[in-house]
């Protein structure tokens, strides 16, 4: 019981700072979600459009920062933005003082950038898998290239392409970790200053453990339920 006390709220406890770490994790991942979506599917488009410039210069994008190691890729984030805004500041204003990258912002774009990365790779899968007289009736019925992906294709483009992005997403939940190195303090970085301060890293350690795992098996949940509701009146074989 003693031991469990370190998991307090109050002065005498970590339990308040773990549940803030858990918070800027949360809004880390859920930040970082729709900027990786956008850019993906953006990228996905430029790898199915048919011309060869976007095609190869998605192929590049895919391919560099899938081969580039998540925490490589934060670091070059954080510390070669804050270069670049720190000459660009100087540029306009020479006697302007040293412009600090947030860690937040950081995190986001280096974790969108990967996310982005594998979620186009997951939705050109998924359209290269559609059925394509949804895109002749879509033609016939008069719709526009644009609104036709929109209202036609991208719905079943969607619920082919969630498993993988399910997949991604835990997978962003658990990189969101990688931050702590750069002093944002998130859910592993208030863990690691919590066992700094008590000297008790498998208490500490395994109670994290056990809220990455609970936020997984939450977001499962939650993925399952959307694929369900993705899925309204399909046909199902028959057993």
């Amino acid at each position: 019981m003693e031991l469990l006390s370190y998991l307090s709220w109050g002065p005498h406890g970590w339990g308040d700072e773990l549940v803030r770490g858990l918070g800027v994790t949360l809004s880390l991942a859920l930040t970082t979600l729709p900027l990786g979506l956008l850019l993906g599917l953006l990228i996905a488009l430029a790898s199915v459009s048919g011309r060869p410039v976007l095609q190869r210069l998605a192929q590049l994008y895919t391919a560099t920062l899938r081969g580039i190691p998540e925490l490589l890729t934060l670091f070059v984030v954080y510390n070669g933005a804050a270069m670049l805004l720190n000459q660009l500041a100087r540029h306009v204003n020479p006697d302007a003082g040293f412009v600090e990258l947030s860690p937040f912002v950081a995190g986001v774009v280096a974790l969108g950038l990967v996310f982005s990365a594998f979620a186009a790779e997951v939705l050109r899968g998924a359209w290269l898998a559609l059925d394509k007289g949804q895109r002749e009736a879509a033609r016939a019925l008069g719709f526009t290239p644009w609104l036709g992906f929109w209202l036609v294709e991208f719905p079943p483009l969607l619920r082919l392409a969630l498993p993988g992005l399910g997949n991604l997403w835990l997978n962003l939940l658990k990189d969101t970790a990688l931050v702590s190195v750069i002093a944002l303090n998130d859910l592993m970085r208030m863990a690691s200053v919590a066992v700094g301060v008590t000297k008790q890293p498998f208490l500490f350690y395994l109670a994290v453990s056990l809220l990455y795992w609970l936020l997984c098996v939450l977001s499962e949940a939650a993925i399952g339920r959307l694929e369900q509701h993705l899925s309204r009146g399909l046909r199902r074989p028959a057993l």
